[in-house]
């Protein structure tokens, strides 16, 4: 029997009116949609007509940058998805929470509950949160290290994970006859005494359809990979070469396999910015209208901002100054400055057009060209080793996203690389190809028991 081709896994992230900071500024678009729940619901079900995975929605506890630049404040995506999920009948729903600037009981409740109403389509974006200004927030003076907020977000994934399993799954009974609703023998507080946690009881939410919601990371770090490889089912990653993803590719699944768990169950998915139209030359012209909308005084800003330069360091038409801090002295989004200092120096960007570079994904590929060349860059980094699927980044919402399942999802199902529609599988992790966890409790229970029966002395 020849085996099924394997197939890309899509990841639509969607934010406010597109990932261009100068979408906003389009006649079609509306400045106001990023806090309208019609304009979300519009989205997800473009990505469901796509048969995508899942949708993402990011976030930080903080306001990003300055209101000025582009529509600012978002939605609570752990509420915004408990809406969508009530739109939708397929697609996966991915929101991003902070292990810095969270407790694990209540985010480990939060993120059960959205999967148990979903029916099991709930994912988790990991993120520590780099910046002093989320510090503040919470009353700290300056952020964490980088290597301390690692340590603190590991602590906090394996508190998470003795929550979710802290109900077994036949836990409730419902015997009316009886009057025994559950089995308190299957309840499993952690009582967890840590670095950083103390949780004593069980969670107060039944154990959800996919166990745990799908976990997902986005560092590139060094701390990140090796995060990653330990927890992380689905990995969002900037590349912008394929050089460089096949690089991360090979080494993300080798850290996996390093660290005991199958490399086949975390999924790559490199971000890219498609800008289509129906000849190469239109697609150019529709990047260089959003290019010629950016304000630069913002770009410069937000780039001397991640550099950690003092304001006025940069010249719109310089090079990147030679003396720019190395990487291991930066405590913020250390993956994230090498790439930008790398495109920069690689090839040769004054900071103005590093500034337009950046103002379509912020560092994830930007791609301009027709439905079909989209679809072979998409189809080269999947079958040469670079991906397991993308996140695919409209540079404008919803235009953007409507025209990439219109005219590349076709393409792309007629070669045999995605799905033509859902099937009976249901939760996200069926739609990862991932398998559904096991109960920790459970698994150690049943080796305890093997080990009496075959050891008399531990009895």
């Amino acid at each position: 029997m020849t085996p099924p081709q394997r197939q890309l896994h899509l990841n639509a992230f969607l934010m406010s009116t597109g990932h261009h900071e100068a979408s906003w500024r389009l006649p079609e678009s509306d400045p106001y949609a990023h806090v309208e729940l019609d304009h979300y619901v519009h989205l997800a079900r473009i990505a469901e007509r796509g048969t995508f995975d899942s949708l993402f929605l990011a976030d930080g506890p903080q306001l990003w940058g300055n209101v000025a630049q582009r529509p600012a404040g978002t939605l609570e995506p752990l509420t915004l998805l408990t809406a969508l999920a009530t739109a939708t009948r397929h697609i996966g729903l991915i929101a991003t929470a902070s292990t810095s600037y969270n407790s694990p009981y209540n985010l480990a409740r939060k993120f059960a509950s959205l999967d148990i109403i979903s029916g099991g389509r709930a994912g988790w974006n990991i993120v520590t949160t780099a910046g002093a200004e989320a510090a503040r927030n919470f009353g700290l003076d300056a952020e964490p290290a980088h290597a301390e907020r690692y340590s603190r977000a590991a602590e906090f994934l394996d508190v998470a994970l003795k929550l979710w399993d802290s109900w077994e799954d036949d836990a409730i009974v419902a015997d009316k006859a009886s009057g025994v609703w559950g089995d308190d023998a299957k309840i499993h507080p952690p009582r967890h005494k840590g670095t950083y946690f103390s949780v004593e009881g069980a969670l107060n939410v039944p154990r959800s359809p996919q166990g745990y919601p799908l976990l997902v990371q986005a560092g590139s770090s060094e701390d990140g990979k090796l995060f990653a490889a330990r927890y992380a089912e689905a990995v969002f990653t900037a590349q912008q070469t394929l050089a460089d993803a096949q690089a991360f590719y090979a080494d993300l699944k080798s850290r996996t396999a390093a660290a005991g768990r199958d490399p086949g169950h975390i999924k790559v998915l490199p971000g890219i910015v498609p800008v289509i139209g129906s000849t190469e030359a239109e697609a150019r012209a529709h990047e260089q209208v959003l290019e010629d909308h950016i304000v630069h005084t913002h770009g410069v800003a937000r780039l001397e901002s991640l550099l950690q330069l003092e304001p006025g360091t940069l010249e719109l038409d310089a090079l990147l100054p030679a003396d720019l801090p190395p990487e291991d002295a930066i405590e913020g989004a250390k993956s994230r400055y090498t790439l930008v200092v790398e495109l920069a120096r690689r090839e040769r960007l004054t900071v103005r057009q590093l500034v337009g570079r950046l103002g379509g994904g912020r560092g994830h590929l930007t791609f301009a060209g027709t439905p079909e060349q989209v679809a072979d860059a998409i189809e080269t980094w999947f079958t040469q080793g670079a991906a397991d699927g993308f996140n695919i980044m409209p540079a404008v919402l919803p235009s953007g996203l409507d025209a990439f399942v219109d005219h590349v999802v076709p393409i792309l199902r007629a070669r045999g690389l995605l799905r033509s529609e859902y099937g009976p599988r249901r939760t996200l992790r069926d739609r990862y190809d991932l398998p559904r966890p096991a109960n920790q409790y459970v698994t150690a229970d049943r080796n305890d028991s093997a080990t009496s029966a075959t050891s008399p002395a531990l009895v």
